[in-house]
């Protein structure tokens, strides 16, 4: 499943390649990835908006549309989005779950072999609701070892569950909790409000660290 670092890098490609493009039509083969709205009303609300630029907030890509709108994308384990330059009307491409045609004759397809991912169009007000429940991001200067000693403090679960919490620390995953507690010498299995300042300098360092050169490594992926 896609962490940190590989959203990272989807949502840096993307930036790169669909900002300052405008939605000229929505379609919609498979509706059951999308969230909050219907087929049709993703693509009444989508078309004819501008894309001014895509981030990352925990497992997700996120598009900053025009009219205060954002896309949220969390590809899971099999999601994929493709620019592609295709003609108006093009058949869908294998596994073709969801496609925003651009002004320029390009699209950018979301496709999905297991559907496991979610597409989702968010207001402003609804996407404050979304980030409310998301946790610190681990490369924020926020995120300091006193930051996480008082998470790990507040927490009943091991330390590895609680960094795949993404509730309490966002967009890490099996790969990266896992690759940052080995770094830091730290079990897996050791409760995490048992770790004393030390050990969250260390797992704060190691986290640090090992994302980081993951997303200049482009991720796993």
């Amino acid at each position: 499943m896609p962490e940190l670092p590989e959203t990272e890098t989807i949502a840096r490609d993307l930036d790169r390649l669909v900002s300052g493009s405008r939605i000229t039509h929505v379609s919609v083969q498979r509706p059951d990835v999308i969230r909050l709205l219907s087929a049709s009303q993703l693509a009444d609300q989508l078309t004819g908006l501008s894309i001014l630029g895509s981030w990352r907030r925990a497992k997700n890509v996120v598009m900053d549309l025009s009219h205060g709108m954002r896309v949220l994308v969390q590809p899971r384990f099999t999601g994929v989005l493709s620019v592609l330059a295709v003609p108006a009307g093009c058949a869908p491409i294998p596994y073709e779950c969801v496609r925003l045609g651009l002004d320029d004759g390009r699209a950018l397809v979301y496709s999905d072999v297991r559907r496991l991912g979610t597409f989702t169009a968010a207001s402003s007000a609804q996407f404050d609701d979304i980030n409310s429940t998301l946790g610190v991001e681990p490369l924020d200067p926020e995120f300091t070892a006193d930051r996480l000693s008082g998470i790990l403090r507040g927490s009943g679960k091991t330390v590895k569950s609680l960094l795949m919490d993404q509730g309490r620390i966002a967009g890490c995953g099996n790969i990266y909790a896992s690759e940052a507690l080995w770094r830091a010498g730290i079990d897996p299995s050791k409760r995490a409000a048992s770790l004393g300042g030390g050990e969250a300098l260390a797992l704060r360092d190691s986290l640090v660290a090992v994302l980081s050169e993951s997303i200049a490594a482009r991720g796993t992926t």
